[in-house]
């Protein structure tokens, strides 16, 4: 488990920076796709159900003036930064993996 810091900025605007902070990159991610369904919440407060496809997240995320994590690095007790395209690509493994074991 690396401690892992989720940097959001959703508008070109500073003041709409904010940060959260996990025990784990998986959690991260987790958190991420949170961040993406109490957005759908919002825009559809009428409906109770929300589902959503891999590539409308991928489009959410794109759409965002940016998102990195800061992920901790125990060998060299600093944190590493990694950008949306990595993001990207460690949801699609935890959401495969979470698809796989439906079984």
């Amino acid at each position: 488990m690396s401690h892992t810091i989720l940097l959001v900025q959703p508008g070109l605007r500073p003041e709409t920076r904010t940060y959260s902070d996990y025990d784990s990159v998986n959690e991260c991610m987790e958190g991420v796709c949170r961040i993406y369904e109490e957005h759908l919440k919002r825009i559809n407060p009428n409906t109770p159900t929300i589902t959503y496809d891999i590539s409308q997240l991928f489009d959410f995320l794109d759409q965002l003036a940016d998102i990195s994590c800061l992920v901790y690095q125990k060998s060299t007790n600093t944190y590493a930064p990694y950008n949306k395209e990595w993001i990207k690509e460690k949801i699609y493994v935890l959401l495969k993996q979470a698809a796989g074991n439906t079984d």
